[in-house]
């Protein structure tokens, strides 16, 4: 078993090469994985090695071990916690008992009160160890997560990313019982624009996602799951007779929903396939399925069978008929390469297009894929149409030159347009992040945390947005600010360097010198004399 890590804190290193030597780590159970002499310092190896145990010294230059003992108790609640202490400190470090540390001990350090305070650690550590490792726990909580893991075999099986050593795999442990001999996929699309007064588009969706649930899914060997905003069924089938039930049952559906919801909803449903690893191609036929809702009307069930009963082996089904190089392209903004893949559908579809039903039905396959990319995207495709009108209807009209010069157009216009949504969207969060700044900054836990709650993002996103737009990270961000106010004070004010500390959201002074003179080369006290030639 791997030896529980520890970490050593003491601004005096002729203290920790004692403590090294006189314990016997490896017998115990614990290795020493680094040191460092304050808890600045501490921190930083505190996340680069990620330790078990801190054994940290009381008074230190900086950070105190219970301003440590603070951050760490804030960012890595896993981690136990030794405070060493002197006599004329005690009363001081009984503060620790409200900061979760495991134990505090006296100077001089005692080799066999520390050895037995490491033992009562480790009997917590393999505690702690041994319930995460419960495997009735596990399995409870593997019960209660498989769910979405089905969820996200399902997703991957429509997107033709599981192949059969990984379905079989995965089927056993999923708990997946797909028998068929027949399998189908369904897609069912909530109109957004067609909502009862007083509904929240989502809400309603949402809606009609549980009677789904309730009055197909439960009623035949079906798994449901929402996916890109829409209610997807893969659907086991005893017969191919039963593609005409099923089909029924959806149209009866969506019209029920109609009457007694008022939601506009539209079944797309996909050609019926042998095995499982090709429901891909019946999820890409119900895509297309419910794109001709535009042609056949909505509030009913729309079987790509049925209405393009001999093209089974149609293009538009296949992994070229997705354009990713071109929709790619488009979120990449790049309009020589949006051009070049233009071309590459054109000469596509001239390819494989064998007869003019099949052109025709292809070309709206990609009119119908633009209206889904954009959707998705948030954007109405109509804006970018270049004055055509009805284009499932016009654009199969076009000849080649014609067509390839829209496309281009309106592959451009989508591409701008993201763009500039993108743009005006990451500049306004970065905005809003520095005004939380300008007005916030003298607030001791403003911290990267607390403002990515303000604003209802993540983390991770944030940050990136954030070094893309400004050229660093948001922490230093905030420590550059703070430091600027700082100097300005310092400048401007005869007020002491605590003061100034506390004015710019700093409660340990000492941190604050260290954190100023790291920006300016100088301790705050020294910086007004310099500046002033003195």
């Amino acid at each position: 078993m791997d030896k529980y890590k520890v970490i050593l804190v003491d601004d005096e290193e002729e203290v920790i090469d004692v403590i090294k030597q006189k314990i016997a780590w490896d017998q115990l159970g614990f290795q020493v994985v680094g040191s460092a002499t304050n808890g600045v310092k501490a921190l930083e190896l505190v996340e680069k090695t990620q330790p078990d145990v801190v054994i940290t010294d009381i008074k230190m230059p900086y950070m105190d071990g219970l301003e440590l003992s603070k951050r760490l108790n804030d960012d890595y609640r896993n981690i136990h916690i030794i405070i060493f202490t002197g006599f004329d400190e005690f009363e001081y470090a009984k503060e620790a008992v409200h900061l979760e540390v495991e134990e505090y001990m006296l100077k001089p350090i005692n080799s066999q009160e520390l050895t037995e305070c490491l033992k009562r650690v480790k009997n917590s550590l393999d505690e702690e160890r041994e319930e995460k490792l419960n495997v009735q726990k596990l399995e409870n909580y593997f019960n209660d997560v498989l769910p979405i893991l089905q969820t996200n075999l399902f997703v991957s099986l429509i997107e033709g990313r599981v192949d059969e050593g990984e379905y079989s795999k995965f089927v056993d442990s999923y708990k997946i019982d797909f028998r068929g001999p027949y399998y189908c996929c369904a897609i069912f699309h909530t109109s957004t624009h067609n909502v009862p007064e007083n509904m929240e588009p989502l809400l309603l969706s949402m809606s009609v996602e549980r009677e789904i649930k309730e009055r197909i899914a439960e009623r035949l060997n079906c798994r449901e799951f929402i996916y890109l905003g829409n209610t997807v069924l893969i659907v086991e089938l005893s017969s191919k007779e039963k593609m005409v039930e099923f089909t029924d049952i959806c149209d009866k559906f969506c019209k029920w929903v109609n009457r007694v919801i008022g939601a506009v909803v539209t079944a797309g449903i996909g050609r019926m396939c042998d095995d499982i690893l090709n429901i891909n191609s019946s999820y890409e036929g119900a895509r297309e399925a419910v794109s001709y809702r535009v042609l056949y009307g909505t509030n009913r069930a729309i079987n790509i069978e049925e209405i393009a009963p001999n093209e089974q082996n149609m293009t538009i089904q296949s992994e070229d008929s997705k354009m990713h190089d071109l929709f790619k392209a488009i979120y990449l903004g790049n309009s020589k390469s949006i051009e070049d893949a233009v071309s590459r559908e054109i000469e596509k579809l001239h390819k494989n297009a064998n007869t003019v039903s099949q052109y025709n039905l292809v070309i709206m396959e990609m009119v119908g894929a633009f209206y889904r990319f954009c959707a998705n995207n948030f954007m109405d495709f109509n804006d970018f149409l270049n004055g055509i009108d009805n284009p499932y209807e016009n654009v199969p009209q076009m000849d080649e030159n014609t067509l390839e010069s829209w496309l281009i157009h309106c592959s451009l216009g989508v591409s701008g347009k993201l763009k500039s949504v993108r743009n005006s969207k990451s500049m306004s969060l970065v905005n809003d992040g520095k005004n939380i700044v300008r007005d916030r900054y003298m607030e001791p836990d403003l911290s990267l945390d607390k403002v990515c709650s303000l604003m209802g993002v993540s983390n991770s996103y944030f940050s990136s947005v954030f070094k893309k737009e400004v050229g660093k990270s948001f922490v230093t961000y905030l420590t550059d600010y703070r430091m600027e106010i700082a100097a300005g004070l310092i400048m401007d004010t005869n007020e002491k360097s605590y003061k100034i500390a506390e004015m710019v959201g700093y409660t340990d002074a000492n941190y604050f010198s260290y954190v100023f003179k790291k920006k300016y080369g100088v301790s705050p006290s020294k910086y007004k004399n310099e500046k002033l030639g003195k």
